[in-house]
């Protein structure tokens, strides 16, 4: 387990050690998130590293990571926990058949933590010699206000209650990293139980950098248009802009077809590993694509 880090530059060099190349407001809230023991809520666009934060952290400081991957119907028994209701008639079964119920004695033994399923909620409140784990809590605007209102006993006192066993609190409480794509706007009561943080596309400079480091071996040519052609598709009209995550799938792609810059004939073919919506592959196809190449390289050449 790696101590906390002291600083928000130690902050900066902990995410690089696992090649997240963050800009110094993230790091800033993430450091003071650290120290302070507050949940810290993530909100931006789909494919801007938000998730991948929480699995830095947890590799970077020896943590644990517990992940609750939200959807629509999420509820308690998927999220804290459930009783195994298949054991419990067991166990009830086997007791009647031996004769000499003591009923109070039975409801005591079957509503016991054998008998409890704990989900991820629960098994971040959990005692680790490890040290306290790193909760995920992923997609939040994907669930209900009902799940959201549950959530603000356990992120204002790192506890859940268990109506047949009472109240399970953290000794240690869990490093919480809330990540939201912002389809649904997240009640303020929850919000104010967090530091919040709004994660932008990055810069090209910062995303040449990321694209560099996570493909080994790229020319810094095709990286450098590869980032300017994306920047330049942010600012199209698309109905979903390429994320972070889709600038590394491509250059990745580009890089496995041994491309040494980009052309319009490559680009057309490989949208579909940038782009996910037929309408905004069909507006690029073509003519567009060319373009926009055009525009990257004369920027390029009027930079030099």
């Amino acid at each position: 387990m790696t101590k906390l880090p002291a600083s928000i530059d130690a902050t900066l060099e902990l995410l690089a050690q696992a090649d997240y190349l963050a800009d110094r407001s993230l790091a800033t809230v993430l450091f003071l998130a650290l120290r302070m023991g507050r949940p810290i809520f993530l909100e931006g666009e789909a494919g801007v590293g938000k998730t991948e934060i929480a699995k830095v952290l947890a590799a970077t400081l020896g943590r644990k990571l517990i992940r609750l991957q939200c959807y629509e119907g999420l509820d308690v028994a998927s999220a804290v926990y459930e009783w195994n209701y298949a054991a419990q008639m067991i166990a009830i079964r086997l007791a009647e058949a031996e004769g000499h119920v003591d009923r109070s004695r039975l409801t005591h033994d079957i509503f016991s933590e054998e008998f409890l399923i704990k989900r991820p909620l629960l098994q971040a409140l959990e005692p680790d010699t490890g040290g306290a784990p790193v909760l995920l809590i992923d997609e939040l605007d994907r669930t209900d206000e009902a799940f959201e209102a549950f959530l603000l006993e356990v992120l204002a006192d790192f506890q859940v209650t268990i109506p047949e066993m009472g109240t399970v609190k953290a000794a240690h409480p869990p490093i919480v990293v809330i990540t939201s794509n912002r389809t649904r706007e997240i009640h303020d009561a929850l919000k104010r139980r967090c530091l919040y943080h709004w994660v932008d596309y990055p810069t090209a400079e910062r995303e040449t950098a990321i694209v560099r480091t996570k493909v080994p071996g790229i020319s810094a040519r095709l990286s450098d248009e590869i980032v300017r052609f994306v920047q330049a598709l942010r600012r199209e009209d698309l109905f979903k802009s390429p994320g972070v995550a889709e600038t590394l799938d491509w250059a990745g792609a580009l890089t496995e077809l041994d491309a040494v810059a980009l052309d319009p004939a490559t680009v057309s073919d490989t949208l579909g590993v940038l782009l996910k919506y037929q309408d905004d592959i069909a507006r690029l196809q073509g003519s567009r694509a060319g373009e926009l190449i055009d525009r990257l390289r004369a920027d390029m050449k009027a930079a030099e």
